[in-house]
C-alpha cells in the first residue's frame, strides 16, 4: 500500500471518506466485489491507517453473482479483518416484498433496491459509501458527492445541495440518509491506473479468459442457468473479460485478450465505448438508471 506518492484524486477521496467518519454515526461501505468498491476499500484503508476501517461493508447479494466475485469478496474481508454484512435478494423474494422477473430480459438487479433499503433500516445506517462515478452514466453525472435520500430512500434530482469549495454538508433530518460517492470525479481509466499503481488484487473475471457465452442484441451474454436463453441462441466459447461486474443477468462481456493490468489499461485507453455499454440493465430505457436511483438504487 503506497502512502507517499501524491495523487490529487486520491487525496480528495480520502478527505471525503474521513468527512463521512466525522459527520455520521453509522456509515457503511456498499461492496459489490467490483473494481470500484475494491478501490474504495483501499482508499478507506489509507484514510484510517494504521487503524482498521471503522465501518462495515454491506453486500446486497442477488444470488446471481459471478462465483469469482463472491470468492474474492470473502478472501478480501478475511485478509483485511473487515466486518461484512450480507443481505440477500432471495430473502426479499421469499418474504413477498419483490417479485422475481420472468422472460428474455429477467434480472434481479432492480430488486436489490428493496433489500438495500431494508438493510439501511435494519442497521440504521445514516451514510452509505458507494463507488459510482460521474463518467459512468448521465444520471450519475447529476448526483452530488453527498447525496441525500428522504425517509423513503428516494432521490430527488431537482433538490440537491450545492457543494461549493469542497464543503460537504452531512446534516440530515430523522429518517434521512446520505449516499456518498468518494470517487465520483474519477474516470474508468483513473480507477484502472490506480489499481495498477497500488497493485490491488481484483477478481479474475476482469482479465481475459475463455467462457461460454451467447450473442444477443449486439451484446455478449454469459451462458448460465440464471440467464434466460432462447433455444436458437447458440452457446459458443470465446476469449472475453468484463469491464464492469454486477449480476450475471445484467452484465455483458467484451471480447478481449487483456490478461494483465498493463493490457487492461491499454485496452481502456483505446476504447471508444463507455463501460456501461456492457450493462444490459441500462438498455431497458434511456432513463433506466435515473428511474432506479429515484426509488433508492445505488
Amino acid at each position: 500500500m503506497n502512502l507517499f506518492i501524491p495523487n490529487p484524486k486520491e487525496a480528495e477521496s480520502i478527505h471525503i471518506i474521513r468527512e463521512v467518519a466525522a459527520q455520521f454515526e453509522r456509515p457503511v461501505l456498499l461492496f459489490s466485489g467490483g473494481k470500484d468498491s475494491i478501490t474504495l476499500v483501499r482508499l478507506a484503508q489509507k484514510a484510517f491507517f494504521p487503524a482498521k476501517i471503522p465501518f462495515p461493508l454491506l453486500h446486497v447479494d442477488t444470488g446471481h453473482n459471478f462465483p469469482e466475485t463472491i470468492e474474492f469478496r470473502d478472501q478480501l474481508v478475511q485478509e483485511l479483518g473487515l466486518e461484512l454484512i450480507v443481505r440477500k435478494v432471495q430473502d426479499s423474494i421469499d418474504q413477498g416484498k419483490v417479485r422475481e422477473e420472468k422472460g428474455r430480459y429477467a434480472s434481479r438487479n432492480s430488486l436489490q433496491t428493496t433489500t438495500l433499503l431494508d438493510a439501511i433500516e435494519e442497521f440504521k445506517f445514516d451514510a452509505c459509501i458507494g463507488g459510482a462515478r460521474r463518467d459512468e452514466e448521465k444520471a450519475r453525472a447529476k448526483e452530488r458527492v453527498f447525496s441525500v435520500r428522504d425517509d423513503f430512500g428516494q432521490w430527488d434530482e431537482k433538490n440537491q445541495r450545492p457543494e461549493l469549495f469542497d464543503m460537504l454538508n452531512g446534516k440530515i433530518h430523522l429518517g434521512q440518509n446520505v449516499r456518498v460517492f468518494p470517487i465520483s470525479n474519477w474516470t474508468e481509466l483513473d480507477v484502472w491506473e490506480y489499481i495498477k499503481t497500488e497493485n490491488i488484487s481484483i477478481p479474475s473475471i476482469y482479465f481475459a479468459h475463455k467462457r461460454e457465452v451467447f450473442f444477443r442484441d449486439g451484446l455478449i451474454w454469459t451462458a448460465n442457468e440464471h440467464v434466460f436463453r432462447e433455444i436458437h441462441e447458440e452457446v459458443v466459447e470465446r476469449w472475453v473479460r468484463f469491464r464492469t461486474v454486477g449480476d450475471m443477468t445484467c452484465t455483458a462481456a467484451v471480447l478481449s485478450e487483456a490478461t494483465t493490468l498493463d493490457d487492461v489499461v491499454a485496452e481502456i485507453r483505446e476504447s471508444t465505448i463507455s463501460e456501461r455499454g456492457a450493462r444490459i440493465d441500462d438498455k431497458r430505457s434511456e432513463a433506466a438508471m435515473e428511474t432506479r436511483k429515484k426509488v433508492g438504487y445505488f
